[in-house]
């Protein structure tokens, strides 16, 4: 596959591709419910992508000079592909390695003191299991995991006190289909899979959700025959937010809350570094080159996982979503072991979600372990097909054809159960944090009725999770007195954050500053890969020295950090105003101290032009 250099650049960015492994993991679904589960284990483990975040201090001659070693040194070949929200870099390599050769390069590079930190961008997959079984027809009775008083989570006791009105959860997965039974309740999503082989519909990130299929043919992705479409996502959106009282088809666990489609998963699974996009994007976080979130997510759903640790840009995701109040609820996994084993599982921060059967006992296919918060309905097929989890689906087996409803099982099911009853909770109480919904979650939760070792606080309830929500309100505390420090460096923070957002690394721009009774300097400057190269003073239109240049010329990120030095040392005055649409600073006053002459510092930046 040819890989096409950007356009834009970062200052990370020399052609390199070379190989590291990945670990994956497949929700393999077998001819019968019977049938073993192909495990992480049995498959192979590489990735064609590798992530490396380069320190701020790191220019782009350090930067050079160790992209350059690992060519040379390295024998590796390599091409930049994007750049995450957390400034690390991806980069594509031309071939696979195995573990043992991906852990020599990784050492390499963790010994330069350039490097922050590296990690392969592993593929992650669906974690459905076992393959769906057409039901003549379906209703709610159908939906045990809803009903059922000794094994299902009591949703219609919940249901008394609020069918999710007002929540949003968000499904990152494999897309949606416009079925009729989710369609009142689907808002506008958004496709975050970059790579067009992977997001099998001919582009790239667009804000079109739509789920073409993840079919996969013989001799792709290592499969020896083909593979039907999963419309995964579909599935689990349905158990989350399927319409009610409709008179046709089931009952989302939250019926009245909104379903937020984040398309990550395509053909053959998909990146980390684009599911860590969405999870940000969901929660209302900036993503370079898509907009902002109009509906941001209180619950973000993630169906997916693979054997692998959990990684510095799956952890970042992670926490900014949490940051802006976002409950992250995960599958365990389907390979019966130990859920420390899978990511985002063993993910801080997240509630993971074990699977039981129609039993109410640990389901066979399901993880386990002390990363497990609770256990939710899987479905355990492998003793009927109508114990199953029965959800909105597609006939068709490539690409979509008519709306239907099938039966599902695996860790992938049991997770927007959960995800669906945090949702209830959130309108019951929206004060509720990321932490009160997953403490109420645990301490509301029942004792199994069959054993499920390893699988948490117990088995989700959400009549008493929904009922604890409401326990749990408190009145707001008065307001704290306002630090206007704070509010400086809030806005500073925010408009920085804009700014990079952007990802314009190569630009020229206008930077007047004056100090205190000093002649005011006007100098047209050029920066390219985050350092001043060059500039031209425009009272005399003359280029600058490097000596100049050294002594008094800025880049935006230093007029941001003049502005943030100010506001740490709490001057006396600071004034500071934001470009609107790409937030970089337009003019700032600091004065270190009124009482005191020629220390005030005026900087004004205009005429922002990429290059």
């Amino acid at each position: 596959m040819s890989i096409a250099k950007p356009a834009r650049l970062s200052a990370l960015t020399l052609a390199i591709i070379a190989a590291v492994t990945m670990q994956t993991a497949t929700a393999n679904m077998p001819t019968n419910p019977n049938a073993k589960p192909v495990t992480a284990a049995a498959r192979s483990a590489d990735t064609d992508q590798l992530i490396i975040r380069f320190r701020d201090n790191a220019n782009a001659t350090d930067v050079d000079k160790v992209l350059k070693r690992m060519r040379s040194e390295q024998r590796e070949t390599f091409a930049y592909t994007k750049t995450t929200a957390n400034k690390a870099d991806v980069f594509r390599f031309n071939k696979r390695k195995n573990k043992a050769d991906w852990d020599k390069l990784s050492g390499w590079l963790k010994q330069m003191p350039e490097v922050e930190y590296v990690e392969p961008d592993y593929v992650l997959t669906t974690m459905a299991e076992a393959t769906p079984a057409l039901p003549n027809d379906a209703y709610l009775s159908y939906q045990w995991p809803l009903l059922d008083a000794l094994s299902g989570i009591r949703a219609d006791q919940a249901w008394g006190y609020t069918t999710g009105a007002g929540s949003v959860v968000a499904v990152i997965d494999t897309g949606v289909l416009p079925h009729q039974d989710l369609l009142p309740n689907l808002l506008p999503g958004y496709d975050m899979i970059g790579d067009t082989f992977v997001a099998n519909d001919g582009d790239g990130r667009d804000a079109d959700a739509t789920d073409p299929g993840d079919y996969v043919l013989a001799n792709e992705c290592g499969n020896t025959s083909n593979i039907n479409s999963s419309w995964h996502g579909t599935h689990v959106t349905g158990t989350i937010a399927a319409a009610g009282n409709n008179a046709e088809g089931i009952a989302g666990v939250a019926y009245n809350a909104k379903a937020l489609p984040v398309r990550a998963l395509g053909k053959c699974g998909g990146y980390t570094s684009d599911i860590a996009a969405a999870v940000i994007w969901a929660a209302g976080g900036s993503v370079s080159g898509a907009p902002l979130n109009p509906n941001p997510a209180r619950v973000i759903n993630l169906s997916l996982g693979g054997a692998s640790s959990c990684g510095t840009t799956m952890q970042n995701a992670i926490n900014t979503a949490r940051s802006k109040n976002a409950v992250v609820v995960v599958a365990a996994g389907n390979s019966n072991t130990d859920a420390s084993q899978s990511s985002p599982a063993n993910c801080s921060g997240v509630i993971t979600v074990a699977a039981t059967g129609k039993d109410g006992g640990k389901a066979y296919y399901s993880n386990y372990g002390n990363v497990v918060d609770l256990a939710a309905p899987g479905g355990s097929m492998n003793t009927g097909t109508a114990n199953g989890i029965l959800s909105t689906l597609n006939t068709g087996t490539q690409l979509a054809a008519a709306d239907t409803y099938s039966y599902y099982q695996g860790t992938s099911m049991a997770t927007p159960h959960v995800a669906g009853v945090a949702a209830l909770m959130l309108a019951a109480n929206p004060a509720l944090t990321p932490d009160q919904v997953e403490s109420a979650l645990k301490a509301s939760a029942r004792s199994f009725p069959q054993t499920c070792n390893g699988c948490g606080a117990g088995l989700l309830d959400a009549n008493a999770a929904v009922q604890a929500a409401l326990g749990t309100q408190q009145p707001p505390p008065p307001p704290a007195p306002t630090d206007p420090y704070a509010v400086l460096k809030d806005t500073l923070v925010k408009q920085r954050d804009l700014w990079r957002a952007q990802n314009i690394v190569n630009y020229s721009y206008v930077l007047e500053q004056k100090t205190g009774t000093s002649t005011a300097l006007r100098w047209k400057l050029t920066v390219k890969a985050g350092v001043v190269v060059a500039g031209i003073n425009l009272a005399n239109n003359r280029t600058l020295s490097s000596r100049d240049l050294k002594a008094q010329g800025k880049t935006i990120e230093q007029v941001f950090s003049s502005i943030e030095a100010a506001i740490t040392n709490k001057y006396a005055v600071i004034n500071a105003s934001y470009e609107a649409s790409l937030g970089y600073p337009t003019s700032a006053f600091l004065d270190k101290s009124t009482s005191t002459n020629r220390d005030d510092v005026s900087l004004k930046a205009s005429g922002v032009t990429k290059l």
